[in-house]
């Protein structure tokens, strides 16, 4: 079965983003505020799903903490990205559809930085559900995306229809901040961690 492309493969923003914050890195600037987080979320050693990593930034920086972390990116530049900036960082080239019961469960599964604005047109009740179920015993999810100044090619997803797709796929909201540093919740950016019902 042939799938939808994502608003991601139709933006043509890879280069772009990888490029970007690789002259972060290169710079020294901080790009570890979702890794904190999901840190501070998890027991040392757990198991991680970095689901839409991008250039493997976040990844890196768990797998740097002590925790068994697998990515997964369906974008084949970013993947490359990855595996030269990040050499070893166990990262597989497909999407958060593809999840499945072979992949075992997580203790953490940490969906940031807009992948869930740039899923295929009607997939995201599918990719919650995918991410619900890879979830072991206690685990939780960290999403995070912005509500307001998307970047380019992204959908809106107002928090009411975000909140009502996480009910409809049985995960409920254990916290909703402005931040990856818990500011309070605002218009512009959300950062949630659910678990499920």
């Amino acid at each position: 079965m042939t799938r939808r492309p994502t608003r991601w493969q139709e933006s043509g923003f890879s280069a772009n983003y990888g490029r970007r914050f690789a002259e972060l890195i290169a710079a020294g600037e901080d790009v570890d505020g979702e890794a904190r987080l999901a840190d501070a979320l998890l027991p040392r050693g757990a198991r991680v799903l970095d689901a839409g990593a991008g250039m493997g930034r976040v990844a890196a920086a768990l797998l740097r903490r002590g925790h068994d972390v697998l990515s997964i990116e369906p974008d084949k530049a970013l993947v490359q990205q990855a595996r030269e900036t990040y050499p070893g960082l166990p990262i597989e080239e497909r999407d958060i559809l593809s999840l499945g019961s072979d992949d075992g469960l997580f203790d953490l599964v940490v969906c940031v930085g807009n992948v869930v604005l740039y899923l295929a047109e009607g997939t995201e009740r599918a990719a919650l559900a995918a991410m619900r179920d890879v979830l072991g015993e206690n685990g939780r999810i960290l999403v995070g995306f912005h509500l307001e100044g998307r970047p380019p090619n992204a959908r809106e997803y107002a928090v009411a229809e975000f909140e009502a797709d996480l009910s409809a796929v049985g995960l409920r909201v254990n916290l909703r901040a402005g931040s990856y540093e818990l500011h309070p919740a605002n218009d512009d950016y959300g950062v949630w961690i659910l678990s499920r019902e």
